[in-house]
């Protein structure tokens, strides 16, 4: 099978297109072949890691993807060959991920596909949508799972709303009977908040963006999706509902921030950081259930009619791939392994 491969760290240039034998699935675990390959920005930041060495000798990687199951390991009960699935977490603490035609992966992170999801869609969901789902479901009175009505009366603000994770989380956040405010940079990144479904779009660089906000919010933000705490923790701070929350899972903008402490404390908001990796297996198989329903519902369409353009690369240009992800392409960047899906 073709493979994109590497065994050091460092620019795109370490990726390199190499033929492995696919490995056989264990107890547990499942085969796919894969359709489509995901990238996210911790794909290109892990292969980069300047200075460090790669857990193993050698790395395929790409964390999304989706496909169909090829081969069951022992005691897998819930999947079955020849099921079309999504992927998530594909290459966390294991060496290969989703850039190569086949891959092995617990059974866990291969969920079943409602009918009729296509893989351009399937293969966005991942990293983006369970982190959108988590940043949704940590205010302190709730919801801790999603689904229609469950965010009926709340008002959600989605930082960066042209983003992966901002177009999941508005999604998401509409699914489930919220008022959405999305912050973007530009209007052809608030042309595509709106197509996502965003009731209202802001561009945070206005100087008048914290009361646009309030205006849209009187009563507060319920809930909010953060890309960049550093560069809006004082916007953040001003228009938080009591008791709302503040869900930061990026360092865009700077590593540090300056929280404004009476608006915060005042208004005994919740500041709550969130990473897939360290999250816990309850909150990835609650995102897991949550977003397959919201699938069912048809409520996660992507491409620029629905405010997340796709970009697609051949296998074989993996590392342009990763490139224009680290470039800030905006929407999804996209993998056509199987050839089929473009």
């Amino acid at each position: 099978m073709r493979s994109i491969v590497y065994s050091r760290t460092g620019s795109s240039s370490v990726l390199s297109l190499a033929e492995r034998e696919p490995a056989e699935p264990g107890p547990g675990e499942v085969r796919v072949k894969v359709a489509v390959s995901g990238v996210n920005p911790t794909d290109w930041k892990a292969r980069a890691s300047a200075g460090s060495t790669p857990a193993f000798d050698e790395v395929v990687p790409n964390q999304d993807g989706a496909g169909v199951v090829d081969a069951i390991g022992e005691g897998v009960m819930e999947l079955a060959v020849g099921d079309r699935v999504w992927l998530y977490l594909a290459q966390h603490q294991r060496p290969t991920g989703t850039a190569q035609e086949f891959t092995v992966i617990p059974a866990e992170r291969a969920v079943k596909l409602p009918e009729g999801i296509g893989f351009d869609v399937a293969a966005s969901l991942g990293v983006p949508a369970m982190t959108a789902h988590r940043a949704l479901t940590v205010h302190e009175f709730g919801p801790a799972r999603l689904s229609p009505g469950s965010l009926d009366g709340r008002v959600v603000l989605v930082a960066g709303g042209a983003g992966a994770v901002g177009h999941a989380a508005i999604q998401l956040a509409v699914w489930a009977g919220a008022t959405v405010i999305a912050t973007v940079s530009s209007e052809e990144k608030a042309a595509l908040a709106r197509a996502a479904g965003a009731d209202h779009v802001v561009n945070y660089r206005d100087d008048d963006a914290v009361e646009r906000v309030a205006a849209l919010a009187p009563g507060g933000v319920d809930h909010i999706v953060e890309v960049s705490i550093a560069q809006n923790a004082d916007l953040d701070g001003q228009v938080v509902a009591n008791h709302g929350s503040i869900a930061y899972y990026a360092d865009n903008g700077g590593a540090a921030a300056t929280i404004p402490v009476r608006p915060t404390f005042a208004k005994n908001v919740r500041l709550q950081g969130l990473l897939l990796y360290t999250v816990g297996d309850a909150a990835l198989q609650a995102a897991a259930e949550d977003i397959t329903a919201a699938l069912r519902d048809g409520a996660l369409p992507v491409g620029e009619a629905a405010g997340l353009p796709l970009t697609w690369f051949a296998l074989e240009e993996t590392a342009a791939a990763h490139d224009a992800v680290e470039q800030g392409a905006v929407g999804k960047v996209l993998i056509d392994v199987s050839g089929d899906n473009r």
